[in-house]
């Protein structure tokens, strides 16, 4: 069991299409982001709390990136990569793993808002390095197994889905 009291420093970083993604597939719903970074803050003092997104061409997520920024979360935005043949990719897991890594030093607890699996080699480097006490909040299904295992602590979204879902 892991301690969080008031005085702990929080830095909460949100990986906004896994979560955006397994909320669809897995619940045809949508996420409701002020409840769990109010649930990643848990009363302490938030430092910085940055939301990685993808922009489109069209730009219907406007909307949402400015009730984000509404609830205190900063936006990383940047254009989805379209390759020649019509491959698609937008990623932000180096970006954010980045600014992780560079928060921590003024950081007591990172909370990571992701079920990605690729994300195992920044929590063993947090531990390790930073001494950070290290959160994952996630929906359970679509939660890497081995990033679990890695984290302090662990917030299962699918536990309370009247809270973390907007229908």
């Amino acid at each position: 069991m892991i301690t969080k009291h008031k005085d702990q420093r929080v830095g909460v970083f949100i990986d906004v299409p896994n979560l955006y993604h397994s909320a669809k597939n897995l619940y045809q719903a949508k996420v409701n982001f002020k409840e769990v970074l109010k649930t990643a803050v848990a009363g302490r003092q938030l430092i910085r709390a940055l939301a990685y997104s993808i922009k489109t061409e069209g730009g219907e997520e406007n909307a949402f990136f400015e009730a984000l920024s509404k609830v205190g979360i900063e936006m990383k935005v940047k254009d989805l990569q379209i390759f020649p043949g019509g491959m698609k990719k937008g990623d932000w897991d180096v970006g954010l793993a980045v600014d992780a890594i560079k928060l921590s030093g003024k950081l007591d607890a990172i909370v990571l808002v992701t079920g990605d699996g690729d994300f195992v080699p920044l929590v063993e480097y947090l531990k390790i390095k930073s001494g950070c006490q290290v959160e994952l909040i996630a929906f359970g299904r679509s939660a890497s197994g081995i990033l679990r295992e890695e984290v302090d602590d662990f917030v299962d979204l699918s536990q309370d889905m009247k809270r973390y879902l907007i229908k």
